[in-house]
């Protein structure tokens, strides 16, 4: 960089990430098929249309066919990109088996920020989270090899929350706490 540009930070809200080739693939892809699915419907539509119209059951298989499950889940999935976040939610089912037994038992993903690719992840303890601190940049590597290229950006630790703060019974108005009695 040259003439006094400033440097992007990963935190710069005005820079947008680039999107990778993989990505770019993805959405070339899913348009394609959006594109011929509309096709097939129109074709669909004019044979229809030439025969009189209507439903009718016939020998050829048609929109009204069952499917396996499986066959559907995959086209619902598809027709409305959920494919990452059904692939993250896969990730969180099998997170032991990704981040070890033991980190597991203490850091469990609460949810996955799509627009942000960003996975947060919480912790029962400070101790926890800062082991988990310290290896987000090998688990971000990890589970962008299972889930593809840039599909979490980093994970966000929150740390554990302190006890709730309950106030007695015997509470007099306008008291700051036990400790306003205490000179």
């Amino acid at each position: 960089m040259s003439g006094g540009e400033p440097t992007p930070t990963p935190g710069d809200p005005k820079k947008a990430p680039e999107p990778s080739g993989v990505d770019l693939a993805r959405v070339a892809l899913r348009a394609a098929k959006e594109q011929a699915r509309a096709r097939g419907e129109a074709a669909r539509q004019k044979k229809q249309a030439r025969r009189g119209g209507g439903l009718r059951s016939g020998a050829r298989a048609d929109g009204r066919d069952p499917m396996a499950l499986g066959a559907a889940i995959n086209r619902l999935l598809t027709e409305r990109g959920w494919e990452t976040p059904a692939a993250v939610g896969g990730v969180m089912g099998r997170w032991p088996q990704i981040v070890g037994e033991d980190l597991a038992k203490h850091c469990v993903p609460q949810r996955y920020d799509e627009d942000e690719r960003v996975l947060i992840v919480s912790c029962d303890s400070t101790a926890w989270a800062t082991q988990l601190r310290h290896l987000a940049p090998a688990l971000v590597a990890r589970l962008n090899e299972d889930l593809g290229h840039g599909t979490v950006r980093m994970i966000k630790v929150l740390n554990p929350g302190g006890p709730a703060r309950r106030y007695g019974p015997l509470r007099a108005p306008g008291s700051t706490g036990p400790g306003d009695t205490y000179g």
